[in-house]
């Protein structure tokens, strides 16, 4: 009997996302200017107020006030009438150093064996019913935010969108756990005031509908646009009037959306988040080193879908435990746990083989703050940060690293595939 799965994704401009942005731009900013930061920070927003606060150990100053603001108008929160806006909200820091008793566990004479920042489980995932390798719910539920402010942006064809939304995307899917047709989408948009309210909602569910869903399905796949048909349930602004929002709405926190960030659901999650963490805390750089595992064994062909999991005990630097769980979908004659014991020799996971492999020393972090942390697309660029001393910093990155298929080959002859 066919079956629904639903995921959900929440815009740029969604509270807590607001948070996560400005803790990894913090994140980045410290990396910039001093590689070997740590870091912890995690931020609040509410009406008007920006709270910092976490631990930093860095040989860098900042100027953390102009870093939370620059995100802030970035986002587009840039108006009074949206009761927190960047150039005039209140911005709190208590940041201070990191405990000693933590750091003396994670850096060590030699830098290879730099222990775990912290105990606990990650997870990564993958599936070959996208072309990223992501669930279908998740990619779509992203889509349609990543469109959406774009059309915010350009302010022409839907000229009235402000920066809070959030995405639900469920799906129809087959006995053998195949993708049959897109049963409901759910968005919720903040918007202008407009005169009558009646005449609003039929508007922006018509724009919805008629601009922003044709636009999403033009860039898709052929076999996903035919998912969509003409049953679809909208729920477009079900609440009805969406003028107020953002952290004027809700009050925003770091870390809030970690199943938006990693899989919508699917798989499995260890629990900690991702943003404003330095690559020493495993709870991020495990989690990516895993969607990378889990990526690269979908790719060569080992199997149709996988989760990996690693563990850790804080201050130690070879992983207590690493897991794989196919699902029942290998292709090799092997058991899930001698899968799991080739995968743990064919990747180093020690955190500083894991900050070496995918680069992560580097500022690429702001980023991945919105829209998910993974099955983003890897990209070069030039990068460019300013201290409050006017010293400059402009460096070339890659960016989501842990998206590349760079173990094809090492995995198929890991297996003789």
């Amino acid at each position: 009997m066919s079956y629904l799965f639903t995921s959900e994704s929440v815009s740029e401009g969604h509270p807590d996302k607001v948070a996560d942005q400005i803790s990894d731009a913090l994140i980045d900013n410290f990396l910039a200017f001093d590689p070997s930061s740590k870091v912890a920070c995690e931020t609040l927003v509410t009406t008007g107020q920006v709270v910092l606060a976490g631990e930093v150990h860095s040989k860098t100053y900042l100027d953390v006030q102009k870093i939370a603001r620059d995100v802030i108008n970035k986002i587009g929160y840039t108006k009074g009438e949206y009761m927190f806006d960047g150039n005039s909200c209140g911005v709190f820091s208590a940041i201070h150093e990191q405990s000693q008793d933590i750091n003396q566990g994670v850096d060590r004479g030699n830098y290879e064996e730099q222990g775990a920042g912290d105990q606990g489980m990650m997870f990564g995932y993958a599936t070959k019913e996208t072309e990223n390798y992501m669930p279908l719910a998740l990619d779509l539920s992203h889509r349609l935010l990543i469109e959406l402010a774009e059309l915010r942006r350009e302010c022409k064809d839907i000229p009235y969108l402000r920066p809070d939304a959030k995405s639900q995307v469920t799906i129809e899917y087959s006995d053998d756990n195949v993708p049959q047709r897109i049963d409901t989408i759910v968005i919720s948009t903040q918007h202008d005031e407009f005169d009558e309210d009646e005449a609003m909602l039929a508007k922006i569910k018509s724009d919805i509908i008629s601009i922003l869903i044709p636009r999403v399905i033009a860039k898709l796949p052929k076999k996903i646009q035919i998912l969509f048909n003409n049953d679809i349930t909208y729920h477009i602004n079900p609440t009805g009037k969406f003028v107020i929002g953002g952290p004027h709405g809700d009050t925003g926190l770091t870390g809030r959306k970690i199943i938006v960030d990693t899989y919508g659901g699917k798989g499995a999650h260890g629990g900690g988040a991702f943003s404003g963490k330095d690559p020493s805390k495993v709870d991020r750089s495990a989690a990516y080193a895993s969607r990378h595992i889990a990526k690269n064994l979908v790719a060569a062909g080992l199997c149709d879908e996988v989760l990996v999991q690693v563990s850790y005990a804080i201050g130690v630097a070879k992983p207590t435990s690493i897991n794989v769980e196919t699902y029942g979908t290998s292709k090799v004659n092997l058991t899930d746990g001698e899968i799991s014991k080739i995968v743990e020799k064919l990747f180093d996971m020690r955190p500083a083989a894991i900050e070496k492999r995918l680069k992560l020393r580097n500022p690429i972090y702001s980023e991945t703050a919105a829209y998910g942390h993974m099955g983003r697309t890897p990209e070069i660029k030039i990068v460019r940060f300013e201290s409050p001393d006017g010293s400059v910093v402009e460096q070339e990155i890659e960016t989501f690293t842990w998206e590349k298929l760079d173990y094809i080959e090492k995995v198929k002859t890991a297996f003789n595939i």
